[in-house]
């Protein structure tokens, strides 16, 4: 396989871009004209071939870029990273895990040798050769969670499990939708779901804790979820609200096209073999509505499903104040044709 990675930028200039084979890859995270709230987790286990499903943690062309910028946050914010002291062998695992997968998928890109504890890892586009001993922590630059989420796209966040709930214990959030892994650290599952309007009373919360806490070891799931923010930025965190928060009154009706973007989340979750924690990536892809218009199948539902969304949900998602600006957009490639069942292009 071979990825051609850009030379982009996730803030200031914004260079970000997707090239043609980016969008039409792209999770598109509707498969119906409408949205409301669903568990919809389904088994993560492939997908079609060139899909962003096809392999486990996906590697695309933003991955060198994304990187960077994860290195600018944290260096910015070190806090971005934490790690609460009993879920330290968590991060071995995953640690493992993310390994083993890329090494597995993209053998022209990652490189992992094993000799007992004795472990050699190779990054090749990241440049990085690193032997260590395996649950050595001294024997890594950083600690085992941070070392390697610093070589993967997405957002992490380790669960711990006990006391029939799920604790957020451990993470590494970086590219995160208007929250914080500073003040969540340490909260429980319906704890950090909170904001969230109309789930709780849909009982939507209590299905999913139900669901994560029966995901078994070798058997991950995953879902999609989705949000819009202005500017293909990927730190939208709350701390640094002064810096995005601002460019919302930026859109016209002339830029609104190249400026606003949907924000879609492939979620997965996977049971952890030695500790029995769960890890919860939370890979974030970009789109811009000119770009996302050129497949009319996702024009044409983008449309209806902003113009119909329940306010308090536009609020939530980050788009209540720019929504007529945005609907009226969308509203130019929306011929009234039926769409198609699912999330592909037709």
């Amino acid at each position: 396989m071979t990825i051609r990675f850009n030379e982009e930028t996730f803030r200031d200039d914004y260079t970000f871009y997707n090239s043609p084979q980016a969008i039409r890859r792209f999770p598109f995270p509707f498969d119906r004209d409408d949205y409301m709230y669903s568990v919809n987790m389904e088994p993560h286990a492939g997908g079609p071939e060139g899909s962003v499903f096809e392999r486990r943690f996906d590697v695309d062309e933003h991955y060198v870029a994304e990187m960077r910028d994860r290195a600018i946050t944290l260096d910015e914010d070190p806090l971005r990273c934490q790690s609460l002291p009993h879920m330290e062998l968590a991060g071995w695992d995953l640690l493992e895990l993310i390994m083993t997968c890329k090494a597995e998928d993209y053998p022209d890109l990652f490189e992992l040798r094993r000799d007992g504890d004795q472990w050699h890892w190779i990054n090749r586009p990241l440049g990085i050769e690193q032997r260590f001993t395996f649950l050595d922590a001294g024997t890594l630059p950083h600690g085992p969670m941070e070392y390697i989420t610093r070589q993967t796209q997405g957002d992490f966040a380790v669960l711990d499990q006990r006391e029939g709930n799920l604790w957020m214990d451990a993470g590494m959030v970086t590219s995160q939708a208007d929250w914080s892994l500073d003040f969540d650290i340490g909260m429980n599952f319906f704890e950090w779901h909170a904001p969230v309007p109309k789930a709780h009373e849909m009982g939507i919360f209590q299905r999913a804790l139900k669901f994560l806490m029966n995901v078994q070891q070798g058997a991950p799931s995953r879902r999609l979820n989705w949000t819009m923010t202005v500017n293909p930025r990927l730190d939208t965190s709350p701390e640094n609200y002064h810096k995005w928060g601002p460019e919302k009154r930026e859109l016209t009706p002339e830029n609104v096209g190249a400026k606003q973007y949907l924000r879609v989340e492939l979620q997965s979750f996977w049971r952890l073999p030695r500790s029995n924690a769960l890890a919860f990536p939370i890979r974030c892809y970009l789109i811009a509505l000119e770009d996302l218009v050129s497949v009319p199948k996702w024009g044409r539902r983008l449309h209806r499903v902003l113009r119909d969304l329940p306010d308090e949900l536009a609020e939530y998602k980050g788009f209540a104040v720019n929504r007529p600006l945005i609907v009226d957009y969308l509203a130019r490639f929306d011929d009234g044709a039926p769409t198609s069942p699912g999330i592909y292009p037709d």
